[in-house]
Order: structure tokens, then sequence, then C-alpha cells
């Protein structure tokens, strides 16, 4: 497997995370990437770095004003007294207000979701980092049959204008933007992070050309809580097109491949060219921020069947959080994929 990774993916470090009121060590750490480039050397992969592909890329996802408030926030510190190790705002923009600030503390509210997500000195070039790496992914697939993204920060909540959920850019979303350009279409997303994949419904909910399928715990009590139901469909020219199969908290591994099973049979009718995976790890058990209960040999078992679809692969990583099962889940994910296309 080609694994494509970015060191600069350590440089976005947060170090408390506010919890139902409480400041506890944040779960999206640095350390996430070490951890999972480690597996995946030892698992025998090939690890390069993914180049420069420029902002095209994400722009072909992401609003360019909002792209250059990441860039640019950090080195407009200044203009927020009192700051001192990462940007974040206590206002945040609601559907009822209606004016763009020009100052940061207001943009900070308007392109940011929640305080999850701060930005740091570090955190531009780690995002920008993640997200070469999907872009590069995406090429490989194409070319060789399947590559593995190793993105950190993660993707799947950020939309088009905002960052929430620890993400930043929508790496998945930009890897299947970049697949669909190249292959003409339709390309699929097939999301199996234990949190529905918000922010690429959103990017993706009124096209037809990109297939979206995510897998995830009930969101009724749990994070992103305002999207991941079964009635949400697609609109408009994307009626149809996005496909939501929630599973009670707690659901092991059956009923967790049927669901994904159930996503890859929707993914064949819709005839897909290409397919990316946003490969949460965060289903598992173990994991510490979890809320289903997918072993080892779930795992595996979801690899193997979506290897055997045949198609394109990128796999996006996604969540997944510091437990002893993290680097054990994607060294037998990787494994079984690459088995089953042999």
């Amino acid at each position: 497997m080609r694994v494509l990774h970015s060191p600069d993916s350590a440089r976005h470090d947060p170090a408390l995370y506010m919890r139902r009121g409480t400041p506890i060590p944040h779960p999206e750490q640095a350390a996430r990437y070490a951890i999972l480039r480690d597996a995946a050397l030892q698992g025998g992969h090939v690890l390069a770095e993914p180049g420069d592909h420029g902002l095209g890329p994400i722009h072909a996802v992401h609003d360019p004003d909002y792209v250059a408030f990441l860039a640019e926030a950090w080195t407009r510190g200044a203009e927020m007294p009192g700051i001192a190790d990462e940007i974040l705002t206590g206002a945040f923009a609601r559907p009822q207000m209606h004016r763009k600030p020009a100052g940061l503390l207001g943009l900070a509210g308007l392109y940011m979701a929640d305080t999850s997500t701060p930005i740091r000195a570090g955190t531009w070039p780690a995002v920008y980092g993640a997200a070469q790496c999907a872009v590069a992914a995406a090429d490989a697939a194409l070319a060789l049959g399947q590559a593995y993204a190793l993105c950190r920060p993660p993707g799947h909540h950020a939309y088009a204008e905002s960052a929430g959920g620890f993400c930043f850019l929508n790496n998945s979303a930009i890897a299947a933007a970049r697949m669909r350009a190249a292959t003409g279409g339709p390309v699929a997303i097939l999301d199996i992070d234990v949190h529905h994949g918000n922010g690429t419904q959103g990017i993706f909910y009124t096209r037809a050309d990109i297939l979206t399928v995510s897998v995830h715990a009930d969101p009724a009590n749990y994070f992103p809580f305002y999207a991941g139901y079964a009635d949400e469909t697609g609109a408009g020219a994307g009626a149809g097109f996005n496909r939501n199969l929630p599973l009670p908290e707690g659901s092991g591994d059956g009923p967790w491949l049927a669901a994904v099973e159930a996503g890859l049979a929707a993914i064949a009718a819709r005839g897909a060219r290409g397919l990316v995976v946003a490969l949460g790890l965060d289903a598992a058990g173990d994991d510490p921020i979890g809320a289903l209960s997918v072993t080892r040999a779930g795992f595996a078992g979801a690899a193997a069947r979506i290897a055997r679809a045949g198609l394109p692969t990128a796999l996006v990583q996604e969540g997944g959080y510091l437990c002893a099962a993290l680097p054990e889940n994607l060294a037998a994910f990787l494994a079984a994929f690459d088995a089953a296309r042999t």
C-alpha cells in the first residue's frame, strides 16, 4: 500500500479541549500522526511525502475566503490582544446573523463551529499538508488501485466554509473532488468513522456526481447531533445521492459490517468509478471517545469487503484516538485490504 504522509501533521498540537464544561487533554493530539505512521511503516507499507499540489484542489471544495482565514489567522494574531498559544473565540455565528465582520475575532466565530479547532502556530502547515496527502492519495489510487492518506488533523466535519469537530479542511471531500475531476465521475465516499461525516454531506448534498454514504453512531445524542439521520438523502440534483446508516450506540461487528455492506451495495448501484473511504478508526470499542464496539476483526472484515468492490480506492484517515487499539486497528485494516486485492 502506498502511504502518503506529511511530517507537518505534527505541527498542529492542541493541548486542552473544553468537554461539557471541563478542560481535558485534547483527544486529537499530535502524537496520533507518529502512532499511525509507525503502524503503517511496521506493516511493511511504502511511505512517501505527497509533494505540493497547491491551493487549487482545496479551492475545488472550500470557499477561498475561508481558506485564506485559515492560512492567515495566526499571522494576524496581534489583532486579538491577550491571545497566548491559540486563536479561539467565544462568539459564534448563527443562521439568524447576516453580516460578515472584518475583525479576526468575529471571523473566527464565523468560520469555526466550536472550540475544538483552535488555530495555533503550526495549524496551517499541518492542515495544508494533510490536504496534500489526500490529493496525492487520490492520484495514486487512480494510478495504482489503492493508496492511504495519513491525514492529520482529520477533515470530515469541515464544511466548505467552516471548521469544527477537530477538522479544518475536508480531506475526504478534497480527494473525492480530485477523483471526480480525473474520471468524470461518478465517485463515491464511504465514511466509516464513528461520527457522521456532516461536513462531507454538506459539501456534496446537492450534487449527483459524488455519492456520500456514512455509517456512524446515531447522532440523536452523539456528535454531530444536528445531521446524520436516515431521512437526509440529498436535495435538488443530489436527491438520492446521500445515504446515512446510523447505528444504535454500542453496536458491534455484526450490524456495523452489515451497514458497510449496504453502503457498498448503494455505491455499486450508482456505478462509481472511484471510491474514497473516510477511514475513522474510532468505531473501535476501545476508543476513548467512541460509541460503537467494533473489533480488530471487524475492521479487517470491512477492509476486505471494501477491497473486493474492485474500485480505485483512496483511504483517507479520519478519527481514531489515543489507545492501544489504534495502531493495531490501522495495521489490521491495511493488511486485510492488501490481502483482498491480491
